[in-house]
Order: structure tokens, then sequence, then C-alpha cells
């Protein structure tokens, strides 16, 4: 359970894993932002907070500033690259099978219809309600 708190709530004990792993945090931090925008199972990782953690502690010189932004832009679209291809190879496999209790082509048509009515504005909502872009 104190795994699962430290992972979640990861942006709080920034400083302290950035005193014990020193360099390697950078690595930890790629990791993170690079696993939430990546991995479809992991968007309850604290990506925003985590940034804004991550650039208050650079902003005291706890981290460099010209090695974080980089790294954590090259995770952001990476992580992001991996999620479209896993989706472009998987995502029709996915609904293939008529049983499914997440995965239904039901759901996947009325999403398609309501993004072809919402979609515009969806986009622009999502970019300012997190939460939005993990559905």
């Amino acid at each position: 359970m104190e795994l699962l708190n430290l992972i979640l709530h990861f942006d709080e004990h920034l400083r302290t894993a950035i005193e014990q792993l020193g360099s390697f945090s950078y690595l930890l931090l790629f990791a993170i932002i690079f696993a939430e925008t990546g991995l479809v199972v992991t968007p309850i990782l604290p990506g925003d907070s985590l940034l804004f953690a991550a650039g208050t502690l650079a902003g005291v010189g706890m981290l460099n500033i010209w090695i974080l932004v980089p790294a954590l832009i090259a995770a952001a679209v990476l992580g992001d690259t991996v999620n479209y291809w896993v989706g472009h190879r998987s995502g029709e496999a996915v609904f293939r099978g008529k049983n499914s209790r997440i995965f239904k082509p039901a759901y996947l048509h009325k999403t398609h219809a309501f993004f072809e009515k919402y979609g515009g504005k969806t986009i622009i909502i999502a970019r300012f309600v997190p939460i939005v872009r993990t559905f």
C-alpha cells in the first residue's frame, strides 16, 4: 500500500527522490511521463502535477532545467508515439470480439458519432481538464 501511495503521489515525494537518486531522478521522471502518455493502463500517474513539481525544483536548483525540459519533452513525444502505434496495431483486434465487456463495437460507433458532433470542442476542453484526455 505504501508503494501505491508513493507512485500515485510521487510529486509530493519528488524532493526526497531527487536527493536520494541524484542524476537518476531524470530517468525516473522520464519513465513516469513516458508511462503516463504511452501506456494505456497508467493514466492515473501524476503527470501534470509532477511537471509542476519538477519545474519548481528546477527553479530552486535541485534539477537542471536544460536536462529536464528536453528529457520530459522526449518522454511525452515517445510515449504518445508508442500509444498511437499500440492502438494502430491492436485497435481492430480488440473490437473483433462481440462478447467483450469493455470493448464493444457499439461503444466505438457511439464514440465516433460523439466526436463527429463535438470533436473540436472536446479537444479544446481536454487541454484544460486533464481527466477528459484520459477518457
